[in-house]
């Protein structure tokens, strides 16, 4: 019932902003002006749905207690009759299971409750569990402080990423044990994707595109052979997008950021090596000063030209923000966390580039000082008040923990976390 309610919604949405073309030059929705000179003409910019006309089709499905909802009702099931002529049910050797019927919450081989596998025959190798991993590797894995943290994590019902810096063990000849590591912490139950550099292309970590590509190619299919079945991500920075049509802009973003070159950004997703694109938002309040470009302008110019390049047909596209912390504590008030959240978390999510919003709320510098979004020991304050408020969207929201600096204990950490995320980056270092 509930897929068929979002089905519906989604269709009556999506009514409004695609597929429509905007030619029309005095169609208030048209923003092609924003986009390059050459931008390919198929290639259509076009707002989605204003506020007023949301909270109308919001309206429309969910008033009288969501009368419309429960007239759309769930599709009629498909069903098989395996005794007609021609259908075929595949059962025992020829199917999946074993031919045997169980009752509803059974285990599907004996022991499977307790973690345990089918006995094996003579001779026969069996499953034991993704690529070969031992119970040892796993148990050394439960052990660590990232390992407990992501049981903390799942505890709370966080959806769970493990993040890792693998450059440093790609470049060093050591992708493999670094890898078997990560896939270790991985198989825990709550544990939805691994997340495997940030500031991929920025940063000077590599001389050159090929060599990043590589890296990718070679770490993500490392991955999918340890941690089948689990989403991967990388983080990075695009500086170009926030010009929009700007060419002068264009071209000093990509002389200085020659790595971040949005083609090859978007080929990891195309190619299906990475699951999720974190791009960060740290450039776009001060970059842009030269070219008479505001932060809202640049953020607005780079979710425009993410959403005009279909990244999200791929994969899931993610923004990552690190504003609302500061050192010791957040010292923005009710009405400037207020601001702060319109225009770093619901501007990225309402212009339908970003799925989800990833927001820094506490990190220790080299330096050993301490930056959070909340107070110290978890004490209350305004932008921690006003992120509680956001429960609509607590899936969408994010954020980064690092077990090796604890606020307080990982349990405690990850219960105030839960107030305001849906989804946590656990960090297991390199």
């Amino acid at each position: 019932m509930r897929l068929r309610q979002i089905f519906v919604i989604g269709l009556a949405l999506s009514l409004l902003g695609i597929g429509v073309p905007a030619w029309a030059q005095d169609d208030p929705k048209n923003c092609d002006d924003l986009m390059a000179a050459d931008t390919p003409a198929y290639v259509v910019c076009r707002w989605m749905a204003t506020p007023e006309e949301a909270a109308d089709i919001a309206r429309f499905w969910l008033d009288n207690d969501g009368e419309h909802l429960q007239e759309a009702g769930p599709l009629d099931p498909i069903v098989i009759d395996c005794t007609e002529p021609g259908n075929v049910c595949p059962t025992g050797e020829d199917g999946d299971g074993d031919g045997q019927p169980r009752d509803p919450g059974d285990p599907d081989v004996e022991d499977a409750e307790d973690g345990g596998t089918p006995e094996c025959k003579e001779g026969e190798s069996c499953y034991v569990n993704p690529a070969g991993l031992s119970q040892a590797e796993i148990a050394q894995a439960e052990k660590t402080a990232a390992g407990q943290a992501v049981q903390a994590a799942a505890k709370e019902n966080l959806r769970i990423w493990i993040n890792a810096e693998l450059t440093g063990a790609w470049k060093d000849g050591k992708l493999d044990a670094a890898v078997r590591k990560l896939a270790a912490l991985a198989v825990q139950p709550g544990v939805a994707g691994i997340r495997f550099t940030t500031q991929l292309g920025f940063d000077q970590t590599f001389k050159t595109a090929d060599e990043i590509d590589t890296f990718v190619a070679e770490t993500s299919t490392a991955l999918r052979k340890l941690a089948p079945g689990k989403k991967l991500a990388v983080h990075t920075v695009v500086p170009v997008l926030g010009c929009g049509a700007d060419e002068a802009c264009k071209a000093e973003m990509t002389k200085k950021h020659p790595l971040s070159v949005p083609d090859r950004v978007g080929a990891w997703l195309s190619k299906g090596q990475i699951d999720q694109l974190a791009l960060d938002s740290g450039l776009l309040a001060t970059e842009y000063a030269t070219w008479k470009i505001d932060a809202p302008t640049a953020q607005r110019n780079q979710w425009i030209q993410v959403r005009a390049r279909a990244w999200d047909a791929y994969g899931q596209i993610a923004s990552e923000d690190a504003g609302f912390a500061a050192t010791g504590a957040s010292k923005l008030t009710s009405e400037q966390a207020t601001q702060a959240i319109n225009d770093r978390i619901a501007v990225p999510l309402q212009t339908d580039a970003a799925e989800t919003v990833t927001l820094w709320s506490r990190w220790k510098d080299e330096r050993g000082q301490v930056s959070r979004t909340f107070g110290e020991k978890w004490a209350t304050n305004a932008t921690w008040d006003q992120l509680k408020k956001l429960t609509s969207v607590r899936p969408r929201l994010a954020t980064v923990y690092d077990p090796a600096n604890p606020e307080v204990d990982p349990a405690t950490d990850m219960r105030n976390l839960a107030e305001v995320f849906g989804q946590v980056y656990v960090h297991a270092g390199a």
